[in-house]
């Protein structure tokens, strides 16, 4: 089961989309990426 990198959010509650942080594969929450591409965190 893939979790949202930000949140922990599991992909049965909510659409996860695929990105790479750090050099590794990992998983954002549809909620989480408006906050990554704008800022504040």
């Amino acid at each position: 089961m893939a979790q949202c990198f930000v949140c922990n959010i599991s992909d049965t509650e909510r659409v996860l989309l695929a990105c790479l942080h750090e050099g590794k594969e990992k998983f954002v929450c549809v909620r989480c990426l408006p906050v990554l591409i704008h800022g504040g965190h």
